[in-house]
């Protein structure tokens, strides 16, 4: 509810004609193409906004942090004529360019995901890394907020003392499991100065870019965070918005950037988590169904159904990256993870998804020895997802029996069920795809295809019976 306005912002308010939005913590007043952002004269158990003197710091604070990713929105600090007061001036953007808005009127794109992850992890990689001796990113500082949301959820809605005792139980078994890793991940590095609040409402289209803004500035505990939790949030966010494709898309697409399949173990923990935050703060604002949705979210992602492995197989050109990619965007609950050979081979050489080795035919990094090494880190990845509880697509060409074999044993190994994506076209089409292709991992050509068709291993009758039909191509939801 809007409250009146004090006297040195109202005269402001009227000196530039604006119109203003409150939100529980700020002022906003926006007018000619710009936005003046005010901190209220509040103090909260997260925030403490109490003096003159800390409203300016934290103006400070969200300005050189959003400046990291979206310095052409914060344009500076103001002061509010002789009041003392300061406000952090923004450039105003198109609010139908905001993510959720975005979204919800279905233009919201693999293409624009796979950007974010790209803009994502750079953030990341420049970002600063949480001392050894900080608080930041310890297992127990990770555990205690996880559990108060319990605490505080039951007091506003004893109804669902068994739902969150459930719940409860799961965090719990979940954090003993993962503590060690958290622990390690802190270690490696991957606790960061993050943007904090990832949600798609924070995010905007500019210029056809994706650009974060608005992290949080008033509390350290909020920002400096595991990068695997903030890509958590937009998961979350995802699924809450009913995308579940695009939801794995972007956990697919970070995992290709980053390369920190590390993350995966501990993915579920932060999603149910964040899940969890957005119930408690629903809870708080007295929306009741609004909670119950994040509760009965968190307990669909405790509850993923069994895994799958599923192998593709096909020459190079089939198609089997984009039908993999089809079949990973139609998982309903978002639960599957999908590696690809192209992409893992050149990582094990230290090359980009698009670089160029400047390989010949069975050479440089397509040698028999460099190809096995490539299989076996599949196989190392594809059983950490597995464990985790992730079904798992493997793109590659698979056109050995033996490799075939040794993955439907991996599957086994790990409880889970087992598949083949059989891909394949005409020759003539094979051949005129793979001299169209362009910015593809892939380096495979015409001479490879031609040699692939020399050793290729049929698929046997019993394989068959593991043949899934391809996906329907569709938009992703």
């Amino acid at each position: 509810m809007s409250s009146p306005l004090p006297p040195w912002l109202e005269a402001f308010r009227a000196q530039l004609g604006a119109e203003v939005i409150e939100t529980h913590i700020s002022w906003l007043l926006l007018a000619d193409g710009f936005a003046w952002k005010l901190k209220k004269p509040i103090t909260l158990p997260f925030l403490d906004y109490g003096s003159a003197t800390r409203r300016q710091f934290f103006c400070q604070e969200e300005l050189r942090l959003n400046r990291r990713f979206a310095p052409e929105l914060y344009l500076g600090l103001e002061a509010i004529g002789d009041s003392g007061e300061w406000a952090v001036k923004m450039r105003r953007f198109a609010e139908s360019q905001r993510l959720d808005h975005v979204c919800a009127r279905g233009a919201l794109t693999p293409e624009h995901l796979s950007a974010l992850a790209r803009v994502v992890h750079a953030f990341h990689r420049a970002a600063a890394t949480a001392p050894t001796g900080s608080r930041f990113g310890e297992p127990e500082q990770i555990r205690a907020p996880a559990i108060d949301n319990f605490t505080a959820i039951r007091s506003l809605r004893p109804d669902a003392t068994t739902c969150l005792d459930r719940l409860e139980a799961w965090t719990e078994t979940e954090f003993a499991r993962i503590a060690p890793r958290l622990a390690a991940r802190k270690a490696a590095g991957h606790v960061r100065e993050c943007h904090g609040d990832l949600h798609l409402g924070n995010m905007v289209l500019l210029h056809g870019d994706v650009v974060p803004f608005d992290c949080i500035e008033f509390n350290d505990d909020f920002r400096w965070i595991d990068v695997a939790s903030e890509l958590a949030f937009t998961y979350v966010d995802l699924l809450d918005h009913q995308r579940p494709g695009l939801a794995a898309w972007l956990l697919n697409e970070w995992l290709i950037e980053s390369g920190d399949f590390d993350a995966v173990p501990v993915l579920r923990f932060y999603a149910v988590y964040k899940a969890m935050v957005r119930a408690k703060v629903a809870a708080f604002a007295g929306q009741p169904d609004t909670t119950n949705d994040y509760l009965a979210q968190a307990e669909r992602l405790t509850m993923p159904p069994r895994p799958q492995l599923v192998i593709t197989h096909g020459l190079s050109g089939s198609g089997k990256s984009s039908l993999s990619a089809e079949l990973l965007r139609a998982d309903p609950g978002a639960a599957t993870l999908r590696l690809r050979s192209d992409v893992e081979r050149k990582r094990l050489f230290g090359l980009a998804p698009l670089a160029s080795s400047r390989s010949c035919v069975a050479g440089g990094i397509y040698t028999p020895e460099a190809t096995r090494r490539t299989y076996a880190r599949l196989t190392e990845l594809a059983g950490q997802m597995l464990d985790a509880g992730w079904s798992v697509i493997v793109d590659a060409a698979f056109l050995k029996r033996s490799e075939r074999d040794s993955f439907a044993a991996l599957a086994q190994q790990h409880g889970a069920d087992f598949a083949i994506l059989a891909c394949g076209a005409p020759l003539d089409e094979l051949r005129r795809r793979l001299l169209d292709r362009r910015n593809d991992p892939s380096e495979a050509t015409v001479e490879v295809l031609e040699r692939q068709l020399e050793w290729i291993e049929a698929l046997g009758a019993d394989e068959c019976t593991r043949v899934i039909p391809p996906p329907q191509r569709r938009e992703p939801t």
